[in-house]
């Protein structure tokens, strides 16, 4: 499903964030990115969701090769992926309801279809009731669980996740975490990167450890 051969990426200024990175995570798989800020979790989900290119090597996302995806094509290449970011990124202007509706509407779809989508959407994170609210409206765990309600809207088969947790309390994350679970559990590919080794070592997923943009095989976690 998602295939790393021998890639790097080095950022302008000389930063490497990635160095000859191999990586294979197998179709209806949840695996974890864990490592300190700056290990290469973050480039590493960037170039699956193409916002980042590889400087070196190549990048195989259900079989397709990123590389050979144009910068017109990146909007279609992205219809099978879902994000989920830290600081959620909720239009603060528009209910939770026009939020997750976002990417329908930019398929298309027709008004009713679009409502049936969003409602079964907000139901699986337990937001139904919420749908005319505001996101300021709304906690932190809620915000989050409206970011992951837009990104499976679309019924994603990869989900990836950039520390969906880190602002939120113990509780609150495993909560979200158990979300991303029962995602995995339909089959939807998932990946995640967390800082929080106390919560996902309990989740009996693979968890790869990187450090200074390499797989470090010392860790609790190997990448196959």
């Amino acid at each position: 499903m998602i295939i790393f051969e021998n890639v790097a990426k080095r950022y302008p200024g000389g930063q490497e964030a990635l160095a000859g990175m191999n990586l294979r995570v197998e179709k209806g798989e949840m695996v974890f990115l864990t490592g300190h800020s700056g290990a290469g979790k973050s480039t590493l989900l960037k170039l699956i969701a193409l916002i980042e290119r590889p400087t070196r090597g190549q990048v195989f996302v259900n079989r397709q090769n990123t590389n050979g995806v144009s910068r017109g094509r990146i909007p279609g290449f992205r219809r099978q992926l879902g994000m989920v970011f830290q600081d959620h990124k909720l239009l603060s202007d528009r209910t939770v309801f026009d939020n997750v509706s976002l990417p329908l509407i930019i398929d298309g779809l027709g008004r009713k279809e679009v409502g049936r989508k969003v409602r079964a959407a907000l139901d699986q994170v337990g937001l139904l009731s919420k749908e005319k609210k505001m996101p300021l409206a709304l906690s932190s765990g809620e915000q989050q669980r409206v970011g992951i309600a837009r990104a499976v809207v679309s019924k994603p088969v990869v989900l990836i996740a950039d520390e969906p947790t880190g602002n939120l309390d113990p509780e609150l994350s495993s909560e979200i975490m158990n979300l991303f679970m029962r995602f995995n559990e339909v089959g939807v590919t998932v990946v995640v990167a967390s800082h929080d080794l106390s919560l996902i070592g309990t989740l009996g997923k693979r968890i790869i450890k990187l450090a200074a943009g390499r797989i470090d095989d010392a860790g609790n976690g190997v990448a196959r």
